[in-house]
């Protein structure tokens, strides 16, 4: 049974073995792989379910319902993990996205599949905010890192299957199954998270900003619902239209005035006086709406005017998610190394660009080679932008907003995303809407019925359809030019951004899988120092281990720090420390390190007893320097923060990390004495 355990604002992780540990992530990974998975599974299957629910002006709205619940739930549930602890969170999340899913699989009308959808959204987004947490609370900081790569790696991984999913799903057995999947992998998540996840409870109670929630959230659907109903359901000059058109302003109006006024802001106005982050933000709603938008509407295109199965229309995907996640992890490993990075968002909007164009261009007898080749044109241009933006914000932002800044380019991201399905799925309905009635006129004998499903419609015969299919491509191809102009809209916002130099924990964080895909976090400020911290350790922490002990004035070896660093170690983690047990936790035989810490005892550094090892008062002092030395390194690496290291908050955070890392050998010293007793770095 998992242990309670109780955390303080500064306290650690609980301490778990790494089975356990492991054990956590695989529990935390599958819970994201359903939440990631459920934002593009529904793409290929799209077609299919509108033709057995009918109401094809609402499309869209079975993307849109789940991203708009997932980012206002983004918004507040962090704040719940801290009231009643990650784990209850976590499974509530889940048990929410289950029953959405079970809801989405039954849906009888596609009013009932949005609502149930909406319903998946809200469990979606706990869990994927819940499993970024949970990883900080269960995983030690040395390891963190690469813990929260591999759920960024699942994040993108599920951009590429989801539609092959779907797919499958759909032509096998039924677009119901897209749904009904997730329930036994589901209360799987539950059953293990009730085993494995450590009951944490924070004793920080911290204040819900209720009201901005409600005014974003309102003035987000409003929005949306005005795109999406314009020109379909209701005339764009319409009361509704235009009602909905003055609720969201008045919603938006509202949340600027509460943010300035509220105690803990979901997004502080402050930040918008930023040029660096206004243009961040909008050109993370601009990503946003192309990659959600093509994704949800390229199936629709490939199963409708080339006639091919909803898996094979997965599969031809494939080139442009493909080409995001290649871009996406290039450009962060380039900006680590270079330190530049302006040129890329630049490179990304501009290609984004000619990917939409050219995709305009497509039609029923673009030669399949050809159309792939746009796909990644495009996805590559998606991908160019996605990472570079986070680190951009990363590296401007204050200390003390550095994780609500992170959060507020995810947040209009993910905004971005709901709007361009919604103004696709509009502006489909509405072209689609102007050409079917002649293309069925000069079709003989092709009902409206017969058009409901790509399937049904390819079963008549490619000579009788052929004004039909041309009337789905002229459609889909004028949605795809329209939204060349937000493209270009972009490539001007990003020739407006300024370029500063690197942060030195930016470029060791550059390469971040999680920042990478747009994972939704709610970390603090000082969780992101820690990973930024953690980050400089694993790029130069082993390498500058010597500079580290030379600087702390020790007259030790870099062997011999680390031996006596160890025995602090052991001594506080577990009450005693043996060499055996030293020897093992390193996976090495005590042979191989008796030399140094015998070494150790001949300089009166530490005392053997029985096979246990303590530090005398030398030793006691020779560990405060290094510490001392680690934490003035640390700071020297931080002083291109606009808050520099001096700051008595940013002070206090240094030394308990720093004091946190040598506690979990964070500190990159681990050895291997050869027979010398030289010990090499590893």
């Amino acid at each position: 049974m998992a242990t309670a355990v109780t955390a303080d604002a500064r306290a650690g992780p609980p301490r778990v073995d790494r089975r356990t540990q492991n054990l956590v992530f695989a529990t935390v990974a599958m819970g994201m792989l359903l939440a990631s998975l459920d934002q593009t599974i529904v793409a290929t299957a799209l077609p299919t379910i509108v033709g057995d629910l009918g109401a094809a002006g609402h499309q869209s709205w079975v993307v849109t319902s789940y991203l708009l619940a997932d980012t206002i739930t983004v918004v507040v549930v962090g704040r719940f993990g801290d009231l009643f602890g990650r784990k209850r969170v976590y499974q509530a999340s889940v048990i929410v996205f289950v029953a959405g899913s079970a809801l989405s699989g039954a849906a009888q009308s596609m009013d009932w599949l949005i609502a149930a959808r909406a319903v998946q959204g809200f469990g979606a987004g706990g869990i994927t905010v819940t499993a970024t947490a949970l990883i900080g609370e269960v995983i030690p900081l040395r390891e963190r890192g690469r813990y929260q790569g591999a759920l960024g790696a699942v994040f993108g991984v599920t951009t590429v299957i989801g539609p092959l999913l779907g797919g499958y799903f759909t032509d096998s057995l039924s677009w119901r199954w897209a749904f009904y999947v997730n329930v036994p992998i589901a209360v799987a998540v539950v059953a293990l998270a009730a085993v494995t996840v450590p009951s944490v409870r924070s004793r920080v109670r911290p204040s819900i900003d209720w009201a901005g929630i409600a005014s974003v959230g309102v003035g987000a659907a409003a929005l949306t619902l005005a795109t999406s109903w314009g020109g379909t359901t209701y005339p764009w000059l319409s009361a509704q239209i235009l009602g909905l058109g003055a609720l969201s302003v008045g919603a938006f109006l509202l949340f600027v005035r509460v943010e300035r006024r509220a105690a803990e802001p979901i997004l502080p106005v402050r930040l918008f006086a930023s040029r660096v982050f206004s243009v961040c933000c909008a050109l993370s709603f601009v990503v946003g709406f192309a990659m959600l938008g093509s994704i949800t509407f390229l199936p629709t295109f490939i199963q409708y005017v080339d006639g091919v199965s909803a898996t094979e229309s997965g599969l031809r995907m494939l080139p442009l998610v493909l080409g995001l996640l290649a871009t996406s992890v290039a450009a962060g490993t380039a900006v680590g190394h270079t330190g530049h990075y302006r040129a890329f968002p630049i490179a990304g909007t501009a290609i984004m660009a000619i990917g939409l164009f050219l995709l305009s261009s497509a039609g029923e007898r673009t030669p399949v080679a050809l159309s792939s080749l746009y796909m990644v044109v495009l996805g590559a241009g998606i991908g160019l932008c996605m990472q570079v933006l986070v680190l951009i914000v990363q590296n401007t932002a204050s200390f003390a907003d550095l994780g609500v800044a992170t959060s507020g380019v995810t947040f209009f991201r993910t905004l971005g995303s709901s709007f361009g399905a919604a103004v696709f799925g509009s502006l489909f309905a509405n072209f689609l809407a102007a050409r079917l009635p002649d293309a069925l006129r000069a079709s003989p004998g092709v009902s409206r019925a017969a058009v409901r499903t790509p399937r049904a419609l390819h079963a008549l015969g490619q000579a009788r359809i052929q004004p039909v299919v041309h009337a789905y491509a002229a459609s889909l191809d004028r949605v795809f030019l329209w939204a060349v102009p937000v493209a270009a809209a972009g490539l001007l916002l990003a020739l407006a951004l300024r370029e500063v130099p690197l942060r030195g924990t930016a470029r060791a964080s550059a390469s971040d899988l999680g920042d990478g895909f747009g994972m939704a976090t709610e970390q603090s400020s000082e969780q992101r120092l820690e990973l930024a911290i953690a980050a400089i350790l694993r790029a130069g922490g082993r390498e500058s281990a010597p500079e580290i002990v030379q600087r702390s004035g020790s007259a030790l070896s870099t062997a011999s720090a680390w031996g006596v660093i160890e025995v602090m170690r052991f001594r506080r983690a577990r009450g005693s420390a043996v060499l055996e047990q030293i020897a093992r936790h390193h996976r090495l035989p005590a042979a191989v390190l008796e030399p140094t810490f015998r070494r150790l005892a001949s300089e009166g550094m530490i005392a053997r007893s029985d096979g246990v090892l303590t530090l005398t008062d030398a030793g006691e002092e020779q560990v405060s320097m290094l510490i001392a030395a680690l934490r003035a390194w640390l700071a020297e690496r931080l002083a291109d923060w606009d808050e520099p290291p001096g700051d008595e908050r940013i002070g206090r955070a240094l030394s308990a990390i720093a004091r946190r890392m040598l506690d979990e050998g964070e500190d990159g010293w681990r050895a291997a004495a050869a027979a010398g007793g030289d010990v090499a770095m590893r």
